[in-house]
């Protein structure tokens, strides 16, 4: 099962220490892609990425749009039939965002991945998404369309409908909260 999605986690998860190349090549060995495939694969999505001349580099020497872009193509390499983006663009510039954005609509539309992705910047979700999920404490409280959710809630954006489903206080949870709820969901289990 774990072969058939790939993910891109919210905080980095590349190796610093190691060059583009080499957290590309452990990703593959990990997934059990035999070597000759593994490096086909490593240059096509590296090219792809525009990140194969700097194959070479120390991923600490990358900026954080180059180590966002690394980590989506390290999240690809197994030909995932789903990829999990979880706030891809969280901190980037506005250039870094839209590239990356191109790119996934790009894998979206030519090989067939079904993008799954997390995000905080509404103009993003209104954008790309073709359906919207909004979680409010940790539970969908609505699903739909863009356009389902501004009719239903009689908002004109998406940023409108979220204020208006969710309210206008800001959410704060403590950590001990958290904890109490993790517990009791694994109990359930």
């Amino acid at each position: 099962m774990r072969k058939s999605f790939g993910i891109v986690f919210q905080d980095p998860s590349l190796d610093d220490e190691l060059t583009a190349y080499e957290n590309m090549e452990f990703q593959g060995f990990m997934y059990g892609i035999k070597p000759k495939i593994r490096r086909e694969r490593i240059e096509e999505l590296m090219k792809i990425v525009e990140l194969w001349d700097r194959q070479k580099s120390l991923v600490k020497t990358f900026s954080g749009g180059m180590k966002r872009r690394l980590e989506i193509a390290r999240g690809l390499l197994h030909y995932p039939s789903i990829i999990f983006l979880d706030e891809p663009t969280l901190g980037l510039d506005p250039q870094t965002r839209n590239q990356i954005w191109q790119y996934v609509q790009k894998l979206n539309i030519e090989e067939g991945i079904t993008i799954f992705f997390t995000t905080h910047y509404m103009e993003e979700a209104a954008k790309l998404a073709q359906r919207i999920a909004i979680i409010d404490h940790g539970k969908i409280v609505a699903l739909g369309t863009l356009e389902e959710l501004i009719a239903h809630t009689s908002t004109t954006s998406l940023e409108e409908a979220f204020l208006a489903i969710t309210g206008n206080n800001i959410r704060e949870e403590a950590p001990e909260n958290i904890h109490r709820r993790m517990k009791m969901h694994a109990r359930r289990r």
